[in-house]
């Protein structure tokens, strides 16, 4: 069964925000998503942390709008920092496993397994937040296609980086490449 939510984006930006801690990356996401811009969380370099274990890649073409929206929002932030060609690039924070029969994608600590022939979600697991029972309540047995967004039940970075997760499954699922 071939899953009809839209597929992650393979966006790929030349800049970098900076924000104060987790929750205001993921308002940052929020905000700068609601107002039309592609933006990625992502884990920033080594080099570029500054106590957040999240970041917002961006365009920096774009800098200006999206810092006027965070203002607007109220979405502190400590900077944005370019990221010149040949340096290292945001980590990514999202493997994938191949179990034969199973896919996992993990995406920070969070976990989903679904299998191959079926696309029907076997396992969601990880993280610490109180959520993760009632996610795996209502994904576990059903299909990605059918099974609930993540971002729709939770609130916490648990199920954010589980959104991530299953994104990159869906895609996969529907026969992309992990990136």
């Amino acid at each position: 069964m071939e899953n009809t939510k839209p597929e992650k984006s393979k966006f790929v930006g030349d800049g970098i925000v900076i924000l104060h801690d987790v929750a205001g990356a993921m308002k940052g996401d929020r905000v700068a998503r609601a107002a039309g811009y592609e933006v990625k969380l992502v884990s920033p370099p080594p080099e570029m942390r500054m106590g957040c274990d999240l970041a917002l890649e961006v365009n920096l073409f774009e800098q200006a709008g999206i810092e006027r929206i965070f203002k607007e929002k109220d979405v502190p932030y400590k900077t944005f920092q370019p990221i010149a060609k040949g340096s290292s690039r945001m980590c990514d924070i999202v493997k994938v496993t191949d179990f034969a029969n199973w896919v996992m994608v993990k995406a920070g600590n969070m976990k989903i397994s679904y299998e191959k022939a079926s696309g029907i979600v076997v396992n969601v697991s990880g993280g610490g937040c109180p959520d993760i029972p009632y996610l795996n309540a209502e994904m576990v047995g059903k299909t990605l296609a059918e099974a609930p967004l993540p971002s729709e039940l939770g609130y916490t970075l648990c199920a954010t980086m589980l959104q991530r997760a299953y994104e990159e499954a869906v895609s996969i699922y529907n026969g992309g490449n992990h990136l």
